[in-house]
C-alpha cells in the first residue's frame, strides 16, 4: 500500500511539474508570439509607408509638366522660408543671451538667499498665500483643537538659508528624479547653485554645477557643455525645426579615494576551461548615478548621424533633453505638465476644445 501511495505521489508530482512546465512554456510562447506580432506590425507599417510613398511618387510622375514645374517653384519658396526661419531662431538665441544678463543678478540674489549669505527683508518676503500655506493654516487650526497634543521638540540651532534646495528640486522634477540614486543624495546636498553660461557664436551653452567643499570630490564646479546648430540640413532642409543640440562634453570629476559613486565592485565566479577550478573574480563596473551625466558617450565628428547606434542615439537624445531643460530652468513647467495630465482626466471635453483652439491659432500663425 505504501509503495502504491508513493508511486501515486510521484505520478501526481510529475503531473504537477509537467503542468508547471507547460504553463511556463505557454507564457514563453505568449511572449514570443507578442514579440512576433510587434515585429510583423512594424513590417506592415513600414510596408504601408513605402507603399504610400511609392503611390505618391507614381502620382507625381503622372502630373503634367507645367504642374511639376510649379511644384519645384513651391519647394524653392519653402526652402527660402526655412532659411528665414533659421534667421529668426538665431535672433531668438541672441535675445536669450541678452536677457540672460538681466536674469543674472536675480539668480545671484537667489544664490545668496539659498546659502544664507543674505536674509530677505519683510518687503521682499511679501507674497500672496498659496495652496501650501492655506493647507498649513488648516492643519494648524485642527492641531489647536486637539487638547492633548504633544508639542514637537524644536532645535535651538538656527537654520541657514534653505537646506538641500537643489536636492529637493532634483527629486521632484521628472527626468532628473529618475537619474538621482540613493547614493547620490548625500553628494547633492552639497550642491549650492546651477548656472547657465550662454555662448552666442558658435551657438551653445554651458551648465555649471557649483558645490561646497565636500568629502566626495575636490572639484568645486562640474561643467557640461552643449554645442548647438541652427542651419537646415542640406540633404533634408524641410525637417528643420529650429536650433538643436548636436554635441556635448562633460568634465573629469576628481573623486576622493573610495567615494566614486559611478563605479561599483562586483564579485563573479569564474571557471577554468581545462582544469575546472572555480575562482572568485572581483570586477569594477559602472553603477547607475546622476554623476554619469558628466561622462556622456562620445561620438566622433566624422560619423554620420544615421550611422550612430540606436541605443547610443537614445542616450544622447535623453541627455540633450535634460540639458536643455536645466538650461531653461524648466522646473516649474514640469510640475504644471503633471497637473495638466490630471486635469485632462477630469475634464477631457474642455481640454479638447482648448486644444482645437490652440491648433487653429497655430495654423493662423503658420499661414
Amino acid at each position: 500500500m505504501l509503495v502504491k501511495y508513493c508511486c501515486a505521489q510521484q505520478i501526481a508530482e510529475m503531473a504537477a511539474e509537467n503542468e508547471r512546465v507547460g504553463d511556463c512554456s505557454d507564457e514563453m510562447e505568449t511572449v514570443e508570439e507578442e514579440e512576433a506580432r510587434q515585429i510583423e506590425s512594424k513590417k506592415v507599417l513600414n510596408f504601408s509607408n513605402l507603399f504610400a510613398a511609392a503611390e505618391l511618387m507614381d502620382k507625381l510622375q503622372t502630373l503634367p509638366a507645367p504642374v511639376k514645374r510649379r511644384i519645384k517653384a513651391l519647394k524653392k519658396l519653402q526652402l527660402e522660408a526655412t532659411n528665414v526661419e533659421a534667421k529668426f531662431f538665431e535672433e531668438v538665441h541672441d535675445l536669450e543671451c541678452k536677457y540672460h544678463k538681466l536674469y543674472s543678478p536675480l539668480y545671484e540674489k537667489r544664490f545668496t538667499i539659498l546659502t544664507g549669505a543674505y536674509e530677505p527683508n519683510e518687503d521682499e518676503c511679501q507674497w500672496p498665500s498659496d495652496e501650501e500655506e492655506e493647507l498649513s493654516k488648516d492643519l494648524d487650526n485642527k492641531a489647536k483643537i486637539e487638547e492633548k497634543k504633544e508639542e514637537a521638540p524644536t532645535s535651538d540651532i538656527p537654520v541657514k538659508g534653505i537646506p538641500e534646495f537643489w536636492l529637493t528640486v532634483f527629486k521632484n522634477v521628472g527626468p532628473l528624479c529618475d537619474m538621482v540614486q540613493e547614493h547620490d543624495e548625500p553628494i547633492l546636498k552639497h550642491l549650492v547653485d546651477i548656472k547657465t553660461i550662454f555662448i552666442e557664436k558658435p551657438m551653445g551653452f554651458v551648465l555649471e554645477f557649483h558645490f561646497e567643499p565636500n568629502e566626495y570630490f575636490s572639484n568645486t564646479i562640474l561643467t557640461k557643455e552643449y554645442d548647438m546648430k541652427c542651419v537646415p540640413d542640406e540633404d533634408d532642409p524641410f525637417s528643420f525645426e529650429g536650433p538643436e543640440i548636436y554635441r556635448c562634453r562633460g568634465c573629469t570629476i576628481n573623486w576622493n579615494k573610495g567615494k566614486n559613486v559611478t563605479l561599483k565592485t562586483v564579485k563573479k565566479k569564474q571557471k577554468h576551461k581545462s582544469r575546472g577550478l572555480v575562482r572568485l573574480v572581483t570586477k569594477t563596473v559602472q553603477a547607475e548615478s546622476f554623476f554619469n551625466f558628466f561622462s556622456p558617450p562620445a561620438v566622433p565628428d566624422d560619423v554620420n548621424e544615421d550611422d550612430v547606434d540606436e541605443d547610443l542615439r537614445n542616450v544622447l537624445t535623453t541627455d540633450f533633453e535634460i540639458g536643455e531643460g536645466i538650461q531653461d530652468e524648466d522646473f516649474d513647467d514640469e510640475e504644471e505638465e503633471e497637473d495638466d495630465e490630471e486635469d485632462d482626466e477630469e475634464d477631457e471635453d474642455s481640454d479638447n476644445k482648448d486644444n482645437a483652439k490652440i491648433a487653429n491659432d497655430k495654423n493662423c500663425k503658420q499661414q
